[in-house]
């Protein structure tokens, strides 16, 4: 089992930057493949950008791409996500999300194959 706790959320102006990490405990993280989700008020969970079990691999919502950069340190145990340019849009609370994999390149961009989620961290982006 992972227990996942996000941070680095809060209230940034249109164009600013963020970058939430996500703090993995328990099991190995290295287990995991890994995912960033988003859910705005009065909408369903989006999802956002993974990454692979060792970092090798990436997959991003195309809305996100060049904005949106993920990354992991599996040393520490942490995930990451830079988020740039940002826009009233992005505000919502962000997710991350563990997902036990044999694969070594596995990504995924769906809810349902994440077993472990974090609690949430909110991003507020005034105009």
């Amino acid at each position: 089992q992972v227990q996942l706790v996000e941070s680095g959320g809060g209230l940034v102006q249109a164009g600013g930057s963020l970058r939430l990490s996500c703090a993995a405990s328990g099991r190995t993280f290295s287990s995991y493949a890994m995912g960033w989700f988003r859910q705005a008020l009065g909408k369903e969970r989006e999802f956002l950008a993974a990454i692979s079990r060792t970092g090798g691999n990436t997959f991003y919502a195309d809305s996100m791409k060049g904005r949106f950069t993920i990354s992991r340190d599996n040393a520490k145990s942490t995930m990451y996500l830079q988020m740039n340019s940002l826009k009233p849009e992005d505000t919502a609370v962000y997710y991350c999300a563990a997902h036990l994999s044999g694969s070594y390149y596995d990504t995924s961009p769906y809810v349902y194959d994440y077993g472990h989620w974090g609690q949430g961290t909110q991003v507020t982006v005034s105009s």
